[in-house]
């Protein structure tokens, strides 16, 4: 069964990582690509071109999300070729860790323009396509340290929870047009970044989870394409944890 036959959905950070895995399912569930990249167009073109084998039609972009010109840029380019847009996946994001007492305001402020304003650009961007359309769903990526914190990372942590803030606004605000607007929080996704990572600290972490694994891009992936899908047509203004218990 595929959920999102004939939807277009639009993916920010979607040539590696969790983005890379959304990019992929969402296509194996019928739904037509646009995603964006940073810097490596022939990574985003192989994707593009593999995704394309299931039958949709898939695109990628170089543009950033944290510059709000670029956004609206997208927005309309996305528009004019896939003619609809009916999902966001807010997936663009950055780390730079340290403590706070260590930590340079340059890469603070870095940080909150990514992760935090690059989710208000996309979705005012594409606000005023969904409210003529009278519907759709916008999806943000936050981050289970969004919700409980973390040591060496406040920077990460303030632009994970605003994300949580600003879904619930954004709900309140585009409900009664039936725009839903959700946020996922993942827990320790085994991506490129955690195989840097020695095996002892990775195997820390695991045992730490209630699943006693990491997670992986898909998992992710598939919370992604039930808040993209009509089976998730009544709900609006949550967080879903995809943390394996981390949490609980």
């Amino acid at each position: 069964m595929k959920l999102l036959e004939g939807k277009t959905a639009i993916i920010t950070g979607g040539s590696r990582g969790i983005g890379k895995g959304i990019v992929e399912i969402f296509a194996k569930h019928g739904a037509h690509v646009a995603f964006t990249y940073n810097s490596s167009s022939e990574a985003a073109n192989a994707l593009a071109e593999e995704v394309a084998t299931n039958g949709v039609k898939v695109k990628a972009y170089q543009s950033d999300a944290s510059n709000y010109s670029e956004a609206e840029e997208l927005i309309k380019n996305v528009q004019q070729d896939f003619d609809s847009i009916d999902i966001v996946v807010n997936n663009a994001g950055i780390t730079k860790d340290n403590l706070l007492m260590r930590m340079s305001e340059e890469d603070f402020d870095k940080v909150i323009e990514v992760n935090l304003k690059s989710v208000f650009n996309m979705t005012k961007a594409v606000q005023r396509t969904m409210l003529k359309q009278r519907s759709g769903s916008i999806i943000n990526m936050s981050s289970v340290v969004g919700v409980k914190g973390n040591a060496g990372q406040t920077n990460y942590a303030a632009s994970k929870a605003g994300i949580i803030g600003f879904t619930k606004s954004v709900a309140l605000e585009l409900g009664s047009r039936n725009i839903r607007c959700n946020a996922i929080a993942p827990g320790f996704i085994e991506t490129e970044m955690t195989g840097k990572l020695d095996e002892a600290t990775v195997q820390s972490w695991r045992d730490a989870i209630p699943l006693k694994r990491g997670g992986a891009p898909e998992d992710i992936a598939n919370a992604c394409v039930f808040l993209g899908s009509d089976l998730a047509g009544y709900i609006t203004g949550q967080t879903i944890h995809v943390d394996g218990g981390m949490l609980t």
